[in-house]
């Protein structure tokens, strides 16, 4: 339990009643699509987007109507370069650009503004909404990557593995995501930290099935752990699990998807992970890169490459119905920032801020 943070309480001068979080924790969907754009530069430019950001439960309402229970969804993220244009005035304490990881692989750090985390049951839920949404942006944005992910089979990636094995349940799973009163300023609000992984399926599959799932550390065909006296301490499972100092679990929520074109060759997994603190994510990615101990990295990663890394704050609905009024505009630019960090989040983000098992 986080101590009382020292700020006042939540004031709407700053972010009007930012208490209701977008639709993170929602049931994970069939389609999506992972748009990641840039804002251009100048202030109408950033002016236009802070609209569009506002009328998002607009244009998710408009594209309802056509099917409700095909449960469309749209989570709006924003990167560290682009805060201070969109939500002058107070930021995220551990909202800063994904920064590079280098060990025997590297994960990319590469450009974006915003997330739109966008997703269906049904693909042209997501293509609907997607269009209508561009047609606003309009010539404001730049897209930097747009990536369409399925899910496959019985929630598999195309490694043939069940995918989010680990994610929480039920009340686990918004203690994971959601910031509560450790940041008051953000309450509501998430990180999330994607990367876009190609995988060489050939390499893969030259693999006997008892190497695979020494790797992975699971049984691909039944998703059961391998017994702990015969998991590898590389296991891609064995990495993915951190701790904190009185050896309690942290978690992060994973929506990853599959994409692929197979005419070009192209298989992949879109991993995207929301959590109270990106510290959680970044030291698995630590882990799987650099190893824990160094060295003793993840072998999944002989074979699965990332090509992007951002990282992202999700504010709530409410902060992001306010982002196009004036009074968001007026917001000072010396407000106090979110307070002190959960005691189950790092300051640092180094490898050796958390432990690991």
């Amino acid at each position: 339990m986080a101590p009382p943070s020292s700020l006042p309480p939540l004031d709407p001068v700053y972010y009007p009643a930012a208490v209701q979080p977008q639709e993170i924790t929602a049931s994970l969907a069939r389609s999506a699509i992972f748009l990641i754009v840039t804002v251009k530069p100048g202030d109408e430019a950033a002016a236009a987007v802070q609209e569009v950001l506002a009328n998002i439960p607009e244009l998710l309402r408009l594209t309802r109507i056509r099917r409700p229970e095909a449960r469309s969804t749209c989570v709006s993220s924003i990167g560290a370069h682009a805060w201070g244009r969109l939500f002058p005035g107070p930021r995220p304490r551990e909202l800063q650009p994904f920064e590079a990881i280098r060990g025997v692989h590297v994960a990319p750090s590469t450009p974006g503004d915003i997330l739109f985390h966008i997703r269906a049951d049904d693909r042209d839920m997501c293509f609907e909404f997607e269009t209508s949404l561009l047609a606003q942006l309009g010539g404001n944005v730049t897209v930097v990557d747009e990536t369409p992910g399925f899910k496959f089979f019985d929630d598999r990636d195309l490694l043939g593995f069940v995918d989010g094995t680990e994610n929480p349940n039920g009340a686990a799973r918004e203690a994971a995501v959601v910031i509560g009163d450790e940041a008051p300023l953000f309450k509501g609000g998430s990180y999330v930290i994607t990367q876009k992984y190609l995988h060489d399926l050939d390499k893969w599959n030259a693999l006997t099935t008892e190497r695979q799932e020494e790797i992975i550390g699971r049984k691909k065909l039944s998703d059961v752990d391998l017994s702990d006296d015969v998991k590898k301490p590389h296991a891609h499972n064995v990495l993915n699990v951190i701790t904190d100092a009185d050896g309690n679990q942290l978690q992060i929520l994973r929506d990853n998807m599959p994409f692929g074109r197979p005419a070009s060759g192209e298989f992949g997994t879109y991993f995207i992970g929301y959590s109270r603190s990106p510290s959680r994510t970044i030291l698995m990615l630590r882990r799987m890169f650099i190893g824990a101990p160094e060295g003793n990295y993840d072998r999944i990663l002989d074979v699965s490459t990332p090509v992007t890394g951002t990282l992202f704050f999700t504010p709530t609905a409410d902060m992001l119905d306010a982002c196009g009024t004036p009074d968001a505009a007026s917001v000072p630019e010396d407000a106090p920032g979110d307070g002190p960090a959960d005691p189950d989040q790092s300051a640092s983000l180094g490898i050796g801020s958390l432990k690991g098992r």
